[in-house]
């Protein structure tokens, strides 16, 4: 191994980087590019498709894949190929950094161990609790050994909040964990970018109260909740309109179920931005977060956030000074903290200034600095681990 950093090299293994445009792939090619920004070199192995969502940042490997059966939208990479060890012999990679516990992460994290290269991980995906939207929460507690496996032979685990961080611990997780939140993009989100004219293209008027949801329309982002909830707001009497931006499998039922509710499908980072900041509220009852990118893009675009006491999102929103925590699942209490913004816009003002005002702290250049810290961290301790055995053990 290197003694110094300045010709770092790290091997980036994941179960998606480009074609699917979801969070942990759009802040895998962020750090990538943030990386290579900083003169490391990276290569990313992971499974790949015809027609990528996303073009994607630096160096991509494919490795064989199988559809995921339980979401067709992923893969499921076999393992490690032949080709790729080869290649990671004669490359030598200073990390090996694990964004997926799949076959290729465990291929992955043996071949580091028995070399005696640092192996870390990013903690993405609160896999264990999206069990029960498939019909399969009795397989939870093998999801969760499976996990525990996976994580507690890391040298270190990246968790994205504090409370996913105790969650983890709680069920096992002996690894050493750090927090390594995200971060939002100032200039795509920000209060600046609301256009009354965004509005009126969509068929929302003036006066009405646009609350909105972005994401996947996937059964695990608790959409069928959020639909409840719209349906109780559009039966309160107020003049309250309703987007739900994204796609995904649920969104035939959601249309079907919200007739009134507009869906304008996926939108490019600068429409997004621009929509964000046209919301009045931002309802979002998922309880499979780990962070939240989204509730912050709401914060940073001064939208006052109602949302699930959750993981991820209890630890970003305060509640009644920066948004509302909800009891999870439960429609009542969603619906009423919606309508306590719809009725009042001094408070929906006082809410979105204090939530843009706390998201101006997470800027991504501190953030992706902060893993780039952690590689340099773990190779210097390793060469000098390295080079007090030298000294001990002399030739």
């Amino acid at each position: 191994m290197a003694n110094d950093t300045d010709d770092l090299r790290v091997a980036l293994f994941t179960g998606n980087y480009n074609y699917c445009a979801d969070g942990v792939a759009l802040v895998l090619n962020r750090l990538v590019g943030h990386l290579e920004r900083r003169g490391v070199s990276v290569r990313v192995f992971a499974p790949t498709k015809p027609e990528p969502a996303i073009q994607h940042v630096g160096t991509l490997i494919s490795v064989p894949s199988f559809p995921f059966l339980l979401n067709s939208n992923y893969r499921v990479a076999w393992g490690m190929p032949r080709r790729v060890r080869r290649f990671l012999e004669s490359w030598q990679p200073h990390i090996v950094h694990l964004a997926s516990p799949d076959a290729l992460g465990f291929a992955a994290l043996r071949w580091a161990k028995h070399r005696g290269i640092p192996a870390v991980a990013t903690y993405h995906t609160h896999i264990g609790s999206y069990m029960k939207y498939f019909g399969l929460g009795f397989l939870e507690p093998i999801a969760w050994r499976v996990l525990r496996r996976f994580y507690n032979q890391t040298t270190e685990t990246y968790v994205p909040s504090a409370s996913m961080r105790d969650l983890l611990a709680a069920k096992g997780f002996t690894c050493s964990m750090r927090v390594w939140e995200h971060g939002v993009d100032r200039t795509r989100f920000q209060p600046g970018l609301r256009s009354y004219e965004w509005r009126r293209r969509q068929g929302i008027g003036d006066h009405e109260i646009l609350v909105g949801f972005v994401g996947r329309l996937v059964r695990e982002k608790a959409v069928e909740t959020w639909a409840d909830v719209i349906l109780k707001l559009e039966a309160s009497g107020r003049p309250i309109r309703s987007i739900m931006i994204g796609e995904g499998p649920a969104g035939p039922m959601l249309r079907h179920r919200l007739p009134k509710t507009i869906f304008p499908g996926y939108l490019s980072h600068d429409d997004l931005g621009t929509a964000m900041a046209s919301m009045d509220v931002f309802l979002y009852p998922s309880l499979s977060e780990t962070f939240g990118c989204v509730t912050l893009e709401a914060m940073a675009s001064g939208v006052p956030p109602v949302v699930a006491d959750a993981t991820g999102s209890r630890d970003l929103v305060r509640h009644g000074e920066t948004g509302f925590v909800c009891q999870p699942n439960n429609v009542e209490d969603f619906a009423h903290h919606v309508l306590l913004l719809s009725d009042s816009a001094p408070l929906r003002r006082q809410l979105g200034q204090a939530a843009a005002s706390y998201a101006e702290s997470y800027t991504w250049d501190r953030v992706l600095d902060d893993m780039l810290n952690n590689y340099r961290r773990l190779v210097e301790l390793g060469s000098a681990i390295l080079a007090s055995s030298d000294h001990r053990n002399p030739s």
